[in-house]
């Protein structure tokens, strides 16, 4: 058996981390990493459980994996929600890694290279707790003007519709000193904007430093020589603190965006689902009002157990107000162990679709007449890469990798990835704009 390893990483961000933490260690013990699984005989499947569509997604590529005679690994967040469960279900599984012991990747890679057939491997904690494993270097599977940042893991707030405290277990900040350590080398490699995540980003500190301490981290990033933008992901509402906000309106390198999830706007809706209830209007203002030229990224979900149409209809109005230039829309999911699994007045599939629907619209609507007042304007974007027919494609500060929309511009110099350039923006459709380089 060849020493090459591929891997599929399904989930968000910081499960794209953990695939790369674990490459790294398996980097570090010689072992050579691919993409393609056709290349290799041994087949890491890292996992997210959030919803019952993404476990799908997972279970699918598992599948595949095992029909085409690949030995499996299964990580993260499915086998730490599912257990024994998951190997009853898929008994061809080689091994299953929990949450927090990724670590654990290299000596049950080398067990599973020489296990007889029946041999089963499982190294899950039963009460999960993520610490960011410092000594390991990551071996990044996308390299190029953006890096994620993970400062922090774990969550301590119970939403009614997440299990993700159950899978990640309580907030565990990492130091400052070596987040520092990590950008400046990313910096060195290349990396032009860093984008910082966690499960909420705006706790963090609160468990190391006794307080919350973002606006600290901000301001040693924004020193960084080489660096040219910082963005934060995953705002929760109750910490945006004036503190926390005069950090991202005077430091720099911090883009004027923030991702924010709000999830719902009708206060008995937002009780229910154990979020913050207070008049986020208020909030919007403020941010506005604090941060010239911020862009504010939200989501929001439709179909919670008990939702009204009234109560969908402030939401709906709120959204119209609110005018945010970029939003995501999510159906309710039902998933077990949350409190909302077994609440009453569940919403129809057919009522929930419905009102994702409407909302998208909405905000189709919106996001289109937002950019149409781009046109005219230079804004600062950075560089992806380039189309084969030369066309240079390109983010503003206002557009998070992978979520957001695009900037295409035309040129006729040359650039790379990772520079930052000016863009005249000369048209616009719903959710690209399009202009040349100046």
């Amino acid at each position: 058996m060849n020493k090459k390893i591929a891997l599929i990483n399904h989930g968000c961000a910081k499960n794209l981390v953990d695939s790369e933490l674990m490459l790294g260690l398996l980097a570090e013990k010689g072992y050579e990493i691919t993409l393609d699984d056709n290349e290799a005989d041994i087949v890491i499947v890292n996992t997210c459980s959030f919803i019952h569509d993404a476990e799908q997604e997972s279970v699918q590529s598992i599948l595949q994996m095992t029909n085409s005679g690949k030995k499996v690994i299964v990580t993260g967040c499915l086998p730490q929600k599912h257990k024994d469960d998951l190997k009853e279900a898929i008994p061809e599984i080689c091994a299953m890694i929990g949450t927090s012991d990724l670590k654990e990747i290299v000596p049950i890679v080398e067990r599973v290279i020489n296990q007889h057939e029946d041999e089963y491997i499982s190294k899950i904690s039963e009460q999960p707790e993520y610490i960011y494993p410092e000594s390991v270097k990551r071996q990044q599977i996308t390299i190029g003007a953006s890096s994620y940042i993970k400062i922090a893991d774990g969550c301590n707030y119970h939403c009614g519709y997440c299990i993700i405290p159950q899978l990640r277990g309580t907030y565990h900040s990492r130091t400052i000193e070596n987040i520092l350590e990590e950008a400046k080398e990313l910096v060195s490699k290349g990396v032009t904007e860093l984008v910082l995540i966690a499960q909420d980003t705006t706790s963090y500190g609160i468990d190391i430093y006794g307080k919350p301490s973002l606006a600290k981290l901000l301001e040693e990033l924004n020193k960084i020589e080489g660096l040219g933008w910082i963005r934060i992901m995953y705002a929760y509402p109750s910490q945006m603190n004036d503190e926390l906000i005069n950090a991202i309106a005077k430091l720099e390198k911090v883009v004027k965006y923030i991702d924010i999830p709000l999830q719902h706007y009708d206060e008995k809706i937002l009780e229910a689902m154990r979020r913050p209830a207070f008049d986020y209007e208020i909030l919007i203002k403020k941010l506005r009002d604090k941060i010239p030229g911020v862009a504010i990224r939200t989501a929001f979900i439709v179909g919670y157990p008990g939702e009204t149409d009234a109560q969908f209809k402030r939401l709906y109005e709120f959204v119209k107000k609110a005018r945010f230039d970029r939003m995501g829309v999510f159906e309710y999911s039902r998933e077990k162990n949350t409190t909302s699994y077994s609440m009453g007045n569940q919403v129809p599939k057919k009522l929930k679709h419905k009102r994702y629907k409407e909302l998208m619209a909405l905000q189709q609507q919106i996001s289109y007449e937002i950019n149409q007042e781009y046109i005219g304007k230079t804004l600062p974007c950075i560089v992806e890469g380039i189309t084969d027919d030369g066309v240079v494609i390109m983010r503003s500060e206002h557009d998070a990798p992978e979520i957001d929309g695009l900037v295409y511009a035309k040129t006729d110099r040359s650039v790379v990835p990772g520079d930052i350039e000016n863009v005249l923006i000369d048209n616009a459709d719903e959710y690209d704009l399009f202009g040349v380089i100046k």
